[in-house]
């Protein structure tokens, strides 16, 4: 089994390289790709030094699945250059997740769209996976007709130059030279805004998060506004979710639905101030909902906490997930 990891040298490409070793993928051979400045270098990969390739080199040796997280320009040029040999790409960027021919997969809500014939399959945005994770199983059984979410997102989510520029504010580097990743200063602040925005005020990461949720849930008649902001934090996003159902509920049942929910964990006990926080979702590729309450301004509606590590949970073990699937289909 030779398997390609496309931006091995990255944050996220780092992540899907650990997570393919503890999950013990069966891989016989590590074809690790990154930037014409790295290749040549090597990696260790379960305890083995691996030569990081080109794209091109990478092509030539015929791996048999690709895991790309190197942006959508590379994704765009050269995912469809492997599906031409035969590869399976799982696509760790925003290139093809709206694309109608191309499989948006979230294992644990709808593996079941995947097929042997699949070439390309696109792994979601980060907030939108642990979000649609939580609430699957409670669309299921009660018909969510609208979800308001806002989003609390771990500087990790823009890669290592998130990183630098919160540890140079930190260490007291504030001046505008120091900042590599945001327009603003991100330490002591929040940012509301993630990605470009749109003719309409909302972000591209909002609007992700919208069309993202109507395919991975196959339904576009749920009605979802998002609102996303950059915080001064390391290792995971939060959101605080509001939810509306068609069905009437009591509150046990909520909980009741969300323990039974695949990769779910609840976290939940206002007397011991119990709720998720990123520092406990951090190396973990579970989604923790927690501070679970009705809310009283609607006839059936909840508010829901629901926080993951957005390099794990968000994209490498989805990512590496989704390939565990396709070795189950092939």
């Amino acid at each position: 089994m030779r398997i390609a990891v496309v931006g091995a040298t990255g944050l996220v490409g780092r992540k899907m390289l650990e997570v393919l070793e503890e999950r013990k993928f069966p891989v016989t051979e590590l074809i690790p790709v990154a930037s014409e400045k790295s290749a040549g270098k090597s990696i260790i990969f379960n305890g083995k030094n691996w030569r990081i390739h080109s794209l091109g080199q990478a092509l030539e040796s015929s791996p048999e699945i690709a895991l790309f997280s190197a942006g959508s320009e590379v994704s765009k040029i050269w995912a469809p250059r492997f599906a031409e040999i035969g590869c399976k790409v799982i696509d760790n960027s925003s290139c093809w997740r709206m694309d109608p021919e191309i499989k948006l997969v979230v294992p644990e809500v709808n593996s079941d769209v995947l097929s042997k014939d699949d070439m390309i399959i696109a792994n979601p945005n980060c907030s939108t996976i642990q979000m649609v994770v939580a609430l699957n199983l409670l669309h299921k059984r009660l018909s969510i007709t609208r979800i308001i979410v806002s989003t609390y997102q771990s500087v990790t989510g823009t890669g290592q130059k998130g990183i630098e520029q919160l540890n140079n504010e930190r260490a007291g580097n504030t001046g505008p030279e120091f900042r590599c990743a945001y327009k603003h200063p991100i330490d002591k602040n929040l940012i509301p805004q993630i990605d470009s925005f749109l003719e309409d005020g909302y972000t591209k990461e909002e609007m992700k998060m919208v069309n993202e949720t109507h395919k991975i849930l196959g339904d576009n008649t749920i009605g979802i506004s998002a609102t996303t902001v950059r915080v001064p934090v390391e290792g995971g996003h939060s959101e605080s979710v509001n939810v509306e159902f068609e069905s009437n509920f009591e509150l046990n049942e909520i909980f009741e639905i969300l323990a039974e929910t695949p990769g779910v964990i609840i976290l939940d006990d206002p007397k011991d101030s119990l709720y998720p926080m990123p520092i406990y979702a951090y190396g973990k590729d579970d989604v923790f909902v927690g501070r679970i309450r009705r809310d009283y301004t609607v006839p059936n509606g909840i508010n829901l906490w629901i926080v993951a590590d957005n390099l794990r949970r968000g994209a490498a073990t989805n990512a590496v997930q989704i390939a565990e699937h396709l070795l189950s289909i092939r």
